[in-house]
């Protein structure tokens, strides 16, 4: 897959099947839609295209919605090309770009630079300046541009019954199962180990302070989930809290500690992925540290069974 990072930056000697939107999680409903983008274009012998924008509009627009993503734009790039896309044109957002006219945009971006012979697009998608434009719009700037147009409809968007924002709050809310059945994988997060308190190691429980890179990348909501990770080559499952421990005291600052079954060895400074499974529970505040202890043996107990009838 070729990834530009701007729009002026694609170059082709083919025609191309095109379609545009932010794809934040890339999920079950825009797989469907990246699919007929693939399948049309390896039918017409046209090169496939998606146009997506980075910083999100919304955090342009509303820089005061405190917006948190689905994927970093390094994953999402990733995710776009497992779907056998072409090329990705990644172009930045900005308050001049939000500018553009509905003619404009479909003129100059998509016929003349990204030459559009055909355009896949939900039946809700708006574009232009203030979103003034909407699909009728685009299908009179196709009969006089001639492209062709898929227009994915509502029947088949509710079909599949997903879209980023549910995503989101199936993620906040810690209902990790769910967003993993929309996301149609299991959902991640990437970053470095670092240290920590190290509190755990006084209580049997050792735990790896994972540090996520990017700040707007969404983090599942506070609780107790059983994850894994590969670490050298190997496949290890783990039970992961994520909050601000309220039993030890850590004030408001939000960690994400895991205790590797299993495994013994140093994780500081290494890049880590982890992948969440199953929730387990909400994070707590308990009287003691024993009764602490007590339900990290229960969560140990749950994330060996679920880890042994993984196998």
């Amino acid at each position: 897959m070729k990834i530009y990072n701007n729009i002026s930056e694609f170059n082709s000697d083919r025609k191309s099947v095109v379609t545009i939107g932010t794809f934040d999680g890339v999920h079950h409903g825009h797989q469907k839609i990246l699919q007929r983008v693939v399948n049309r274009a390896q039918a017409d012998n046209l090169t496939s295209v998606l146009l997506t924008f980075f910083p999100h509009p919304r955090m342009v627009l509303q820089p005061d919605h405190d917006l948190k993503l689905i994927n970093s734009i390094e994953e999402r790039t990733e995710l776009v090309k497992d779907q056998g896309i072409e090329n990705m044109v990644i172009h930045p957002f900005s308050i001049e770009f939000s500018r553009t006219t509905a003619q404009e945009y479909v003129k100059e971006i998509l016929v003349d630079q990204l030459k559009a012979s055909v355009v896949v697009i939900g039946y809700d998608h708006r574009f232009g300046r203030n979103r003034s434009a909407s699909i009728n719009e685009l299908k009179e700037y196709a009969s006089e541009y001639h492209f062709d147009i898929i227009e994915i409809s509502k029947e088949e968007v509710e079909e599949v019954a997903v879209s980023s924002t549910k995503v989101r709050q199936s993620l906040e809310s810690g209902e990790i199962e769910r967003a993993n059945r929309y996301l149609n994988r299991t959902y991640s997060l990437k970053g470095h180990i670092r240290s920590g308190k190290q509190i755990g190691r006084t209580i049997g429980y050792p735990t790896a302070n994972l540090h996520v890179h990017q700040e707007y990348k969404l983090i599942p909501g506070n609780g107790v989930y059983i994850t894994s990770s590969c670490i050298n080559g190997k496949h290890f499952f783990g039970m992961t809290n994520i909050g601000v421990n309220p039993t030890i005291g850590n004030g408001n600052y939000r960690t994400i500690e895991t205790y590797y079954l299993d495994f013994d060895g140093d994780l500081y400074d290494t890049s880590m992925e982890l992948f969440f499974h199953k929730r387990l529970r909400d994070e707590k505040k308990f009287d003691t540290m024993q009764e602490l202890v007590s339900a990290m043996d229960d969560d140990l107990k749950r994330t060996q069974d679920y880890a042994r009838d993984d196998k």
